[in-house]
Protein backbone atom coordinates (compact mmCIF):
# COMPACT_ATOMS: atom_id res chain seq x y z
CA UNK A 1 0.00 0.00 0.00
CA UNK A 2 0.98 3.23 -0.28
CA UNK A 3 3.03 5.13 2.25
CA UNK A 4 2.24 8.96 2.87
CA UNK A 5 5.39 11.35 3.05
CA UNK A 6 5.05 11.78 6.86
CA UNK A 7 5.25 7.93 7.47
CA UNK A 8 7.94 7.18 5.50
CA UNK A 9 9.84 9.99 7.05
CA UNK A 10 9.06 8.29 10.62
CA UNK A 11 10.16 5.15 9.52
CA UNK A 12 13.02 6.10 8.49
CA UNK A 13 14.07 8.06 12.26
CA UNK A 14 13.63 4.43 13.39
CA UNK A 15 15.43 2.61 10.98
CA UNK A 16 18.20 4.67 11.42
CA UNK A 17 18.11 4.77 15.46
CA UNK A 18 20.14 1.78 16.23
CA UNK A 19 23.04 2.76 13.63
CA UNK A 20 23.50 5.93 15.45
CA UNK A 21 24.67 3.71 18.91
CA UNK A 22 27.73 2.78 16.96
CA UNK A 23 29.33 5.97 14.78
CA UNK A 24 26.79 8.49 15.50
CA UNK A 25 29.10 11.34 15.00
CA UNK A 26 30.84 9.50 11.13
CA UNK A 27 27.17 8.94 10.28
CA UNK A 28 25.72 12.14 10.29
CA UNK A 29 28.85 13.47 8.77
CA UNK A 30 28.15 11.04 5.95
CA UNK A 31 23.87 11.89 5.56
CA UNK A 32 24.91 15.40 5.12
CA UNK A 33 27.51 14.85 2.89
CA UNK A 34 25.36 11.87 1.09
CA UNK A 35 24.09 13.89 -1.87
CA UNK A 36 27.28 15.44 -2.62
CA UNK A 37 29.51 12.31 -3.41
CA UNK A 38 26.98 11.31 -6.32
CA UNK A 39 27.56 11.95 -9.80
CA UNK A 40 25.92 15.38 -10.88
CA UNK A 41 22.57 14.75 -12.54
CA UNK A 42 21.90 11.49 -11.30
CA UNK A 43 18.88 11.58 -8.94
CA UNK A 44 18.50 8.63 -6.40
CA UNK A 45 15.04 7.43 -7.83
CA UNK A 46 17.02 7.58 -11.58
CA UNK A 47 19.37 4.70 -10.14
CA UNK A 48 16.43 2.37 -9.38
CA UNK A 49 15.33 2.93 -12.73
CA UNK A 50 14.06 -0.43 -14.29
CA UNK A 51 13.33 -2.10 -11.26
CA UNK A 52 9.62 -2.69 -10.56
CA UNK A 53 8.77 -1.75 -7.58
CA UNK A 54 5.53 -0.48 -5.88
CA UNK A 55 7.89 1.87 -3.21
CA UNK A 56 7.14 5.83 -3.39
CA UNK A 57 9.90 7.66 -4.95
CA UNK A 58 10.84 9.09 -1.69
CA UNK A 59 10.89 5.52 0.17
CA UNK A 60 13.23 4.64 -1.95
CA UNK A 61 15.82 7.30 -1.96
CA UNK A 62 15.92 6.99 1.51
CA UNK A 63 16.84 3.18 0.95
CA UNK A 64 19.52 3.73 -1.25
CA UNK A 65 21.11 6.55 1.37
CA UNK A 66 20.95 3.87 4.12
CA UNK A 67 22.48 1.32 1.84
CA UNK A 68 25.22 3.65 0.96
CA UNK A 69 26.06 4.42 4.15
CA UNK A 70 26.72 1.07 4.70
CA UNK A 71 28.66 0.27 1.70
CA UNK A 72 30.90 3.15 3.09
CA UNK A 73 31.20 1.41 6.75
CA UNK A 74 32.44 -1.55 4.82
CA UNK A 75 34.85 0.12 2.93
CA UNK A 76 36.34 1.63 5.35
CA UNK A 77 36.66 -1.37 7.49
CA UNK A 78 38.35 -2.90 4.86
CA UNK A 79 40.75 -0.76 4.15
CA UNK A 80 41.55 -0.27 7.97
CA UNK A 81 41.90 -4.13 8.04
CA UNK A 82 44.54 -3.58 4.68
CA UNK A 83 46.73 -1.08 6.87
CA UNK A 84 46.57 -3.06 9.66
CA UNK A 85 48.31 -6.51 7.88
CA UNK A 86 50.63 -3.93 6.06
CA UNK A 87 51.98 -3.03 9.35
CA UNK A 88 51.24 -6.66 10.87
CA UNK A 89 53.76 -7.93 7.73
CA UNK A 90 56.45 -4.75 8.33
CA UNK A 91 56.67 -5.66 11.86
CA UNK A 92 57.57 -9.24 11.02
CA UNK A 93 60.30 -8.56 8.90
CA UNK A 94 61.86 -6.66 11.39
CA UNK A 95 61.88 -9.47 13.49
CA UNK A 96 62.66 -11.84 11.05
CA UNK A 97 65.50 -9.05 10.25
CA UNK A 98 66.69 -9.37 14.33
CA UNK A 99 66.54 -13.55 14.25
CA UNK A 100 63.27 -13.36 16.29
CA UNK A 101 61.06 -15.87 14.55
CA UNK A 102 57.20 -15.35 13.88
CA UNK A 103 55.14 -17.73 12.66
CA UNK A 104 53.66 -15.78 9.34
CA UNK A 105 51.89 -13.05 10.11
CA UNK A 106 49.40 -14.49 12.21
CA UNK A 107 47.08 -12.09 14.32
CA UNK A 108 47.48 -14.25 17.68
CA UNK A 109 51.74 -13.90 17.62
CA UNK A 110 54.93 -11.70 17.76
CA UNK A 111 54.39 -8.56 19.16
CA UNK A 112 50.55 -8.36 19.22
CA UNK A 113 50.52 -11.03 21.25
CA UNK A 114 52.77 -10.13 23.93
CA UNK A 115 51.10 -6.98 24.44
CA UNK A 116 47.86 -8.95 24.52
CA UNK A 117 49.64 -11.25 27.79
CA UNK A 118 50.49 -8.28 29.12
CA UNK A 119 47.25 -6.80 29.03
CA UNK A 120 45.62 -10.07 30.13
CA UNK A 121 47.82 -10.52 33.03
CA UNK A 122 47.69 -7.15 34.47
CA UNK A 123 43.72 -6.93 34.40
CA UNK A 124 43.72 -10.67 36.15
CA UNK A 125 46.21 -9.13 38.61
CA UNK A 126 43.32 -6.24 39.19
CA UNK A 127 41.00 -9.15 39.66
CA UNK A 128 42.55 -11.13 41.95
CA UNK A 129 43.57 -7.94 44.13
CA UNK A 130 39.91 -6.68 44.61
CA UNK A 131 38.64 -10.36 45.40
CA UNK A 132 41.01 -11.75 47.11
CA UNK A 133 40.28 -11.13 50.61
CA UNK A 134 36.50 -12.07 50.49
CA UNK A 135 37.09 -15.25 48.44
CA UNK A 136 39.35 -16.10 50.93
CA UNK A 137 37.14 -15.28 53.80
CA UNK A 138 34.26 -18.19 52.14
CA UNK A 139 36.89 -20.55 51.07
CA UNK A 140 38.06 -20.54 54.73
CA UNK A 141 34.90 -21.98 55.80
CA UNK A 142 35.38 -24.79 53.53
CA UNK A 143 38.80 -26.26 54.27
CA UNK A 144 39.17 -28.70 56.74
CA UNK A 145 42.16 -28.10 58.83
CA UNK A 146 45.38 -30.09 57.86
CA UNK A 147 45.33 -33.86 57.83
CA UNK A 148 42.29 -33.67 59.26
CA UNK A 149 40.78 -37.79 58.93
CA UNK A 150 38.63 -37.99 62.43
CA UNK A 151 36.97 -41.64 62.53
CA UNK A 152 32.80 -41.17 61.90
CA UNK A 153 31.22 -44.40 62.52
CA UNK A 154 27.85 -45.12 60.85
CA UNK A 155 25.63 -46.63 64.49
CA UNK A 156 22.29 -47.31 63.41
CA UNK A 157 19.71 -45.94 60.89
CA UNK A 158 16.35 -45.74 62.52
CA UNK A 159 13.63 -46.28 59.39
CA UNK A 160 9.91 -46.38 60.03
CA UNK A 161 8.06 -43.28 59.35
CA UNK A 162 5.67 -42.58 56.26
CA UNK A 163 7.34 -39.12 55.79
CA UNK A 164 10.27 -36.49 56.19
CA UNK A 165 11.05 -36.19 60.02
CA UNK A 166 11.54 -32.82 61.10
CA UNK A 167 12.98 -33.35 64.03
CA UNK A 168 14.78 -35.53 66.99
CA UNK A 169 16.30 -35.51 70.62
CA UNK A 170 17.68 -37.84 73.16
CA UNK A 171 15.94 -38.30 76.14
CA UNK A 172 18.13 -36.29 79.29
CA UNK A 173 17.43 -39.27 81.47
CA UNK A 174 17.45 -43.63 81.82
CA UNK A 175 16.55 -45.54 79.83
CA UNK A 176 18.20 -42.88 77.30
CA UNK A 177 16.25 -43.53 73.91
CA UNK A 178 15.88 -41.51 70.46
CA UNK A 179 12.33 -39.49 69.37
CA UNK A 180 11.49 -38.37 66.38
CA UNK A 181 9.26 -36.24 64.84
CA UNK A 182 7.63 -36.83 61.47
CA UNK A 183 4.92 -34.98 58.85
CA UNK A 184 3.12 -38.29 59.12
CA UNK A 185 1.10 -36.80 62.25
CA UNK A 186 3.22 -38.94 64.46
CA UNK A 187 6.44 -39.08 66.91
CA UNK A 188 8.65 -42.66 67.46
CA UNK A 189 10.89 -43.73 70.38
CA UNK A 190 13.76 -45.97 69.71
CA UNK A 191 16.41 -48.09 71.05
CA UNK A 192 19.61 -46.65 70.57
CA UNK A 193 21.66 -49.55 69.79
CA UNK A 194 19.23 -51.75 68.06
CA UNK A 195 17.11 -49.18 65.55
CA UNK A 196 14.12 -50.64 67.53
CA UNK A 197 10.96 -48.76 67.71
CA UNK A 198 9.84 -49.07 71.00
CA UNK A 199 6.81 -46.38 71.02
CA UNK A 200 4.44 -44.19 68.74
CA UNK A 201 2.65 -41.16 69.54
CA UNK A 202 -0.19 -40.54 67.32
CA UNK A 203 -1.94 -37.95 69.75
CA UNK A 204 -1.79 -35.44 66.75
CA UNK A 205 -4.43 -34.46 63.97
CA UNK A 206 -1.31 -32.80 62.01
CA UNK A 207 2.66 -32.62 61.27
CA UNK A 208 4.81 -33.37 64.16
CA UNK A 209 7.07 -30.76 63.86
CA UNK A 210 8.99 -30.75 67.24
CA UNK A 211 9.88 -33.63 70.10
CA UNK A 212 11.52 -32.35 73.50
CA UNK A 213 12.09 -35.08 76.51
CA UNK A 214 11.57 -33.71 80.06
CA UNK A 215 14.87 -33.28 82.12
CA UNK A 216 14.63 -35.50 85.07
CA UNK A 217 11.06 -37.36 83.94
CA UNK A 218 9.50 -39.67 81.63
CA UNK A 219 7.70 -36.70 79.55
CA UNK A 220 7.95 -35.81 75.92
CA UNK A 221 6.90 -32.70 74.45
CA UNK A 222 5.99 -32.23 71.06
CA UNK A 223 4.74 -29.16 68.66
CA UNK A 224 2.48 -29.89 65.43
CA UNK A 225 0.67 -28.29 62.93
CA UNK A 226 -2.70 -29.00 64.67
CA UNK A 227 -1.49 -25.41 65.76
CA UNK A 228 -1.05 -27.46 69.76
CA UNK A 229 1.67 -28.60 71.69
CA UNK A 230 1.33 -32.15 73.50
CA UNK A 231 2.77 -33.43 77.04
CA UNK A 232 2.68 -36.95 77.02
CA UNK A 233 4.11 -39.74 79.07
CA UNK A 234 5.64 -42.68 77.69
CA UNK A 235 6.82 -46.07 79.43
CA UNK A 236 9.76 -48.18 77.30
CA UNK A 237 11.79 -50.98 77.91
CA UNK A 238 15.12 -51.42 75.91
CA UNK A 239 15.88 -54.32 74.18
CA UNK A 240 18.82 -57.17 74.56
CA UNK A 241 22.12 -54.59 72.95
CA UNK A 242 23.23 -56.49 69.80
CA UNK A 243 26.99 -56.38 68.40
CA UNK A 244 27.47 -52.86 66.81
CA UNK A 245 27.67 -53.08 62.75
CA UNK A 246 30.91 -53.41 61.05
CA UNK A 247 30.97 -50.19 58.78
CA UNK A 248 32.66 -47.11 59.28
CA UNK A 249 34.30 -44.03 57.21
CA UNK A 250 36.52 -41.47 57.24
CA UNK A 251 35.08 -38.07 57.54
CA UNK A 252 36.61 -37.10 54.56
CA UNK A 253 36.42 -34.70 50.90
CA UNK A 254 36.93 -38.20 49.31
CA UNK A 255 33.57 -39.18 49.73
CA UNK A 256 31.34 -40.91 46.99
CA UNK A 257 28.53 -38.50 46.53
CA UNK A 258 26.16 -40.39 44.14
CA UNK A 259 22.89 -40.50 45.49
CA UNK A 260 21.20 -44.55 46.21
CA UNK A 261 17.97 -45.33 45.03
CA UNK A 262 15.04 -43.70 46.32
CA UNK A 263 13.37 -47.12 48.09
CA UNK A 264 16.89 -48.55 49.12
CA UNK A 265 16.36 -47.26 52.91
CA UNK A 266 12.46 -47.14 53.29
CA UNK A 267 11.38 -49.35 56.11
CA UNK A 268 7.84 -50.68 56.20
CA UNK A 269 7.57 -49.03 59.33
CA UNK A 270 6.80 -50.39 62.70
CA UNK A 271 4.64 -52.97 63.01
CA UNK A 272 2.62 -54.01 66.53
CA UNK A 273 4.79 -51.52 68.67
CA UNK A 274 3.09 -49.87 72.00
CA UNK A 275 0.60 -46.37 70.84
CA UNK A 276 0.12 -43.99 73.03
CA UNK A 277 -3.13 -41.79 71.64
CA UNK A 278 -4.01 -39.18 74.35
CA UNK A 279 -1.77 -36.32 76.23
CA UNK A 280 -1.90 -35.62 79.48
CA UNK A 281 -1.94 -32.14 78.29
CA UNK A 282 -2.86 -30.06 75.60
CA UNK A 283 -1.87 -26.57 75.12
CA UNK A 284 -3.94 -24.59 72.44
CA UNK A 285 -3.82 -21.00 72.13
CA UNK A 286 -2.02 -20.60 69.03
CA UNK A 287 -3.77 -19.49 65.72
CA UNK A 288 -1.31 -21.18 63.62
CA UNK A 289 1.02 -24.04 63.05
CA UNK A 290 3.42 -24.41 66.27
CA UNK A 291 6.37 -25.15 64.71
CA UNK A 292 8.55 -25.49 67.87
CA UNK A 293 8.67 -25.58 71.78
CA UNK A 294 10.90 -26.86 74.62
CA UNK A 295 11.07 -27.42 78.34
CA UNK A 296 12.52 -24.79 80.65
CA UNK A 297 14.95 -25.29 83.56
CA UNK A 298 13.14 -27.38 85.81
CA UNK A 299 10.41 -28.69 83.72
CA UNK A 300 7.83 -26.83 85.41
CA UNK A 301 7.12 -24.34 82.39
CA UNK A 302 7.22 -25.02 78.64
CA UNK A 303 7.67 -22.37 75.71
CA UNK A 304 6.17 -23.08 72.00
CA UNK A 305 6.77 -21.05 69.12
CA UNK A 306 4.60 -20.57 66.40
CA UNK A 307 3.66 -19.14 62.61
CA UNK A 308 1.32 -17.08 64.33
CA UNK A 309 4.86 -14.84 64.85
CA UNK A 310 4.01 -15.32 68.69
CA UNK A 311 5.54 -17.42 71.15
CA UNK A 312 3.85 -18.77 74.33
CA UNK A 313 5.09 -19.76 78.25
CA UNK A 314 2.72 -22.24 79.95
CA UNK A 315 2.68 -24.00 83.53
CA UNK A 316 2.87 -27.61 82.94
CA UNK A 317 0.98 -28.50 85.56
CA UNK A 318 -2.25 -26.24 84.98
CA UNK A 319 -1.81 -25.94 80.85
CA UNK A 320 -2.23 -22.17 81.58
CA UNK A 321 -1.19 -19.70 79.53
CA UNK A 322 1.48 -17.31 81.74
CA UNK A 323 2.85 -15.12 78.88
CA UNK A 324 2.53 -14.12 75.33
CA UNK A 325 5.75 -13.42 73.61
CA UNK A 326 5.28 -10.81 70.81
CA UNK A 327 7.83 -8.30 68.62
CA UNK A 328 8.30 -10.76 65.53
CA UNK A 329 7.10 -9.42 62.44
CA UNK A 330 7.00 -12.60 60.89
CA UNK A 331 6.27 -16.68 61.14
CA UNK A 332 8.07 -17.90 64.09
CA UNK A 333 11.01 -20.70 63.18
CA UNK A 334 12.44 -22.26 66.43
CA UNK A 335 12.58 -21.71 69.78
CA UNK A 336 15.31 -23.28 72.68
CA UNK A 337 16.06 -22.56 76.43
CA UNK A 338 19.11 -21.96 78.37
CA UNK A 339 19.94 -25.15 80.27
CA UNK A 340 20.76 -23.89 83.80
CA UNK A 341 18.86 -20.24 83.62
CA UNK A 342 15.71 -18.97 82.72
CA UNK A 343 15.96 -17.77 79.10
CA UNK A 344 14.42 -18.05 76.10
CA UNK A 345 15.70 -17.12 72.29
CA UNK A 346 13.23 -17.29 69.54
CA UNK A 347 14.22 -17.28 65.53
CA UNK A 348 12.49 -15.95 63.02
CA UNK A 349 11.91 -15.59 59.34
CA UNK A 350 12.07 -12.00 59.82
CA UNK A 351 15.79 -12.09 59.87
CA UNK A 352 16.08 -11.74 63.27
CA UNK A 353 16.35 -13.90 66.75
CA UNK A 354 15.01 -12.63 70.12
CA UNK A 355 16.28 -13.42 73.65
CA UNK A 356 13.94 -13.43 76.82
CA UNK A 357 15.10 -13.07 80.03
CA UNK A 358 12.53 -14.27 82.91
CA UNK A 359 15.15 -14.71 85.53
CA UNK A 360 13.25 -11.88 87.50
CA UNK A 361 9.91 -12.24 87.68
CA UNK A 362 8.52 -8.82 87.28
CA UNK A 363 11.12 -8.02 84.29
CA UNK A 364 10.45 -10.10 80.92
CA UNK A 365 13.58 -7.89 79.00
CA UNK A 366 13.81 -8.21 75.23
CA UNK A 367 17.20 -8.13 73.21
CA UNK A 368 16.61 -8.40 69.14
CA UNK A 369 19.75 -9.54 66.93
CA UNK A 370 19.82 -8.60 63.32
CA UNK A 371 23.15 -10.23 62.22
CA UNK A 372 21.59 -12.05 59.40
CA UNK A 373 20.12 -11.32 56.35
CA UNK A 374 17.68 -13.98 55.43
CA UNK A 375 15.36 -16.38 57.64
CA UNK A 376 17.16 -17.41 60.88
CA UNK A 377 15.91 -21.10 60.85
CA UNK A 378 17.04 -21.43 64.47
CA UNK A 379 19.06 -20.25 67.55
CA UNK A 380 20.14 -22.54 70.40
CA UNK A 381 22.14 -21.59 73.60
CA UNK A 382 25.42 -23.32 74.88
CA UNK A 383 26.49 -24.44 78.06
CA UNK A 384 28.48 -21.44 78.34
CA UNK A 385 27.56 -17.81 77.50
CA UNK A 386 26.74 -18.16 73.73
CA UNK A 387 23.97 -18.19 71.21
CA UNK A 388 24.61 -20.12 68.39
CA UNK A 389 22.51 -19.10 64.91
CA UNK A 390 21.87 -20.48 61.78
CA UNK A 391 20.17 -18.76 58.71
CA UNK A 392 18.98 -19.44 55.02
CA UNK A 393 22.08 -16.86 54.11
CA UNK A 394 24.21 -19.66 54.29
CA UNK A 395 25.95 -18.56 57.60
CA UNK A 396 25.92 -19.88 61.21
CA UNK A 397 27.58 -17.32 64.13
CA UNK A 398 28.08 -17.40 67.25
CA UNK A 399 27.46 -14.78 69.98
CA UNK A 400 28.37 -13.82 73.32
CA UNK A 401 25.56 -13.18 75.80
CA UNK A 402 26.88 -10.84 77.28
CA UNK A 403 27.89 -8.52 74.67
CA UNK A 404 25.51 -9.74 71.77
CA UNK A 405 26.23 -6.48 69.12
CA UNK A 406 28.15 -8.34 67.09
CA UNK A 407 29.10 -12.08 66.46
CA UNK A 408 32.25 -13.12 67.83
CA UNK A 409 32.33 -16.03 65.02
CA UNK A 410 31.11 -16.30 61.20
CA UNK A 411 30.53 -19.49 59.57
CA UNK A 412 30.31 -19.26 55.89
CA UNK A 413 28.81 -22.13 53.98
CA UNK A 414 27.39 -23.20 50.60
CA UNK A 415 23.95 -23.99 51.58
CA UNK A 416 21.23 -22.94 53.95
CA UNK A 417 21.48 -24.05 57.22
CA UNK A 418 18.27 -25.90 59.23
CA UNK A 419 18.25 -26.77 62.64
CA UNK A 420 21.97 -26.94 64.26
CA UNK A 421 22.70 -28.38 67.74
CA UNK A 422 25.62 -27.97 69.67
CA UNK A 423 27.22 -30.50 72.35
CA UNK A 424 27.30 -30.14 75.52
CA UNK A 425 30.67 -31.11 76.55
CA UNK A 426 33.15 -30.64 73.59
CA UNK A 427 30.89 -27.38 72.21
CA UNK A 428 30.62 -28.95 68.46
CA UNK A 429 28.26 -27.16 65.91
CA UNK A 430 26.91 -29.72 64.16
CA UNK A 431 25.20 -28.27 60.62
CA UNK A 432 22.71 -29.72 58.65
CA UNK A 433 22.31 -28.56 55.32
CA UNK A 434 19.27 -28.69 52.20
CA UNK A 435 22.57 -30.28 50.22
CA UNK A 436 21.97 -33.08 52.82
CA UNK A 437 25.80 -32.23 54.26
CA UNK A 438 26.25 -32.06 57.85
CA UNK A 439 29.19 -30.39 58.76
CA UNK A 440 31.24 -30.19 62.20
CA UNK A 441 32.72 -26.95 63.18
CA UNK A 442 34.10 -25.55 66.85
CA UNK A 443 33.21 -22.03 68.41
CA UNK A 444 35.76 -20.29 66.86
CA UNK A 445 34.85 -20.97 63.36
CA UNK A 446 37.36 -23.95 62.33
CA UNK A 447 36.02 -27.00 60.44
CA UNK A 448 36.59 -29.66 62.06
CA UNK A 449 34.57 -32.91 59.70
CA UNK A 450 32.27 -33.39 57.48
CA UNK A 451 29.68 -36.83 57.83
CA UNK A 452 30.03 -39.22 54.76
CA UNK A 453 27.32 -38.86 52.44
CA UNK A 454 27.81 -41.69 49.72
CA UNK A 455 25.71 -44.43 48.04
CA UNK A 456 25.76 -46.39 50.73
CA UNK A 457 25.34 -44.21 53.89
CA UNK A 458 24.17 -41.09 54.71
CA UNK A 459 21.13 -39.12 53.30
CA UNK A 460 19.56 -38.74 50.29
CA UNK A 461 17.70 -35.74 50.93
CA UNK A 462 18.05 -32.16 53.08
CA UNK A 463 19.43 -32.96 56.65
CA UNK A 464 16.33 -31.10 58.12
CA UNK A 465 17.73 -31.57 62.34
CA UNK A 466 20.87 -32.58 64.30
CA UNK A 467 21.12 -33.89 67.99
CA UNK A 468 23.85 -34.79 70.14
CA UNK A 469 24.44 -37.92 72.85
CA UNK A 470 27.63 -37.51 75.05
CA UNK A 471 28.82 -40.25 77.37
CA UNK A 472 32.06 -40.16 78.86
CA UNK A 473 34.62 -40.40 75.39
CA UNK A 474 32.21 -41.58 73.27
CA UNK A 475 29.98 -39.46 71.09
CA UNK A 476 26.95 -39.74 69.35
CA UNK A 477 25.57 -37.32 66.82
CA UNK A 478 21.75 -38.25 65.70
CA UNK A 479 20.48 -36.55 61.91
CA UNK A 480 17.10 -36.57 59.92
CA UNK A 481 15.89 -35.72 57.55
CA UNK A 482 13.32 -35.55 54.19
CA UNK A 483 14.25 -39.25 53.36
CA UNK A 484 12.10 -40.60 56.19
CA UNK A 485 15.09 -41.86 58.54
CA UNK A 486 16.86 -40.84 61.21
CA UNK A 487 20.88 -41.71 61.18
CA UNK A 488 22.94 -42.31 64.30
CA UNK A 489 26.57 -41.55 64.05
CA UNK A 490 29.39 -42.42 66.44
CA UNK A 491 32.49 -39.27 66.48
CA UNK A 492 35.93 -40.10 68.08
CA UNK A 493 35.56 -36.91 69.86
CA UNK A 494 39.62 -37.07 71.07
CA UNK A 495 40.93 -37.78 67.84
CA UNK A 496 38.48 -34.87 66.45
CA UNK A 497 39.91 -32.55 68.84
CA UNK A 498 43.84 -34.23 68.22
CA UNK A 499 43.91 -33.44 64.39
CA UNK A 500 42.95 -29.58 65.26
Amino acid sequence: MPVEGGSSTGSTTAARHPKQKRKAHSLSIRRTNSTEDRPPGILRGDMLEGHDSKLPLALRNNLLDLFSQIEREFENLYIENLELRREIESLNERMTGDGQAVEGGDLTKGALKAKASHSTSQLSQKLKTTYKASTSKIVSSFKATTGSRALCQLLKEYMGHRDGIWDLSVTRTQPVVLGTSSADHSALLWSIETGKCLLRYAGHAGSVNSIKFHPTEQMALTASGDQTAHIWRYMVQLPAPQPPPDVSAFCDEDQDLSDREEGEADGDGPSEVPTVRFATAILKSHQGVVIAADWLVGGRQVVTASWDRAANLYEVETSELVHTLTGHDQELTHCCTHPTQRLVVTSSRDTTFRLWDFRDPSIHSVNVFQGHTDTVTSAVFTVGDNVVSGSDDRTVKVWDLKNMRSPITTIRTDSAVNRISVSTNQRIIALPHDNRQVRLFDMSGVRLARLPRSNRMGHRRMVCCTAWNEENQTCNLFTCGFDRQAIGWNINIPALLQEK
